[in-house]
């Protein structure tokens, strides 16, 4: 893995402060937007007794609400402790400890050793990473079933919107950049890893995609 991944501190940047928030979000207004739409696919494709995989996922809304529509266990692999510590917490308050497990670390670090998944979701995570060549095809082959996406459309005012973001955040002495990835380069890769479009919707900003590995060679 490319020495730029594993410098980046996203304990920092995805702060204890930060996860309580987002957590506070959740449970004030639920899923929304591009999750939302993620998680209404993944559940009309069928997910009851399935195994799932969330890759980078935050306070847990993903892994809550597909363990709440049947998901029958998850993993959450995740680079930032504060928010795995709060997606764990989450997950116990609601009493789903027993079906939910941990790791934190780089996912492409770490892909050898997390097992395959029927289920496999990386909502806003691509995003955050600077070798989609790596994450995507990593994660793509862990997908036994269905490969869930949202990302940024690859569009010229998000690419604005990323180089502001990556100036702030520079000044700010933060190593953390935002990543406007080819959608092409993307598609490509999860097609290599063997699976096909089954959605996509393209908002202003976040698109959702959803992939499925054809039932012959599942």
């Amino acid at each position: 893995m490319p020495k730029d991944c594993c410098s980046i501190d996203y304990d920092v940047h995805f702060d204890a402060e930060e996860a309580r928030r987002d957590l506070l979000a959740y449970r004030k207004d639920g899923a929304d937007g591009s999750t939302r739409r993620l998680i209404d696919v993944l559940v009309a494709e069928g997910v009851e007794g399935a195994s799932l995989l969330d890759i980078g996922g935050g306070v847990g809304i993903v892994q809550l609400e597909l363990l709440e529509a049947g998901v029958a266990s998850s993993m959450d692999v995740d680079a930032s402790g504060p928010y795995l510590q709060v997606a764990e917490a989450e997950a116990e308050e609601r009493g789903f400890k027993d079906r939910t497990a941990y790791r934190h670390g780089d996912f492409v670090a770490l892909a050898e050793e997390v097992e395959t998944a029927d289920v496999v979701t990386l909502d806003r995570v691509i995003c955050c990473y600077p070798d989609v060549r790596a994450l995507v095809g990593a994660s793509a082959r862990h997908a036994r079933r269905l490969y869930g996406l949202v990302y940024p459309v690859d569009r010229w005012w998000t690419r604005g919107v990323g180089r502001i973001m990556n100036f702030l955040t520079m000044l700010s002495r933060s190593d953390y950049r935002m990543h406007v990835h080819s959608e092409r380069v993307v598609d490509q890769l999860v097609r290599e890893a063997g699976l096909v479009p089954r959605y996509r919707h393209a908002g202003m900003v976040w698109q959702t995609v959803v992939y499925a590995r054809p039932q012959e060679s599942a």
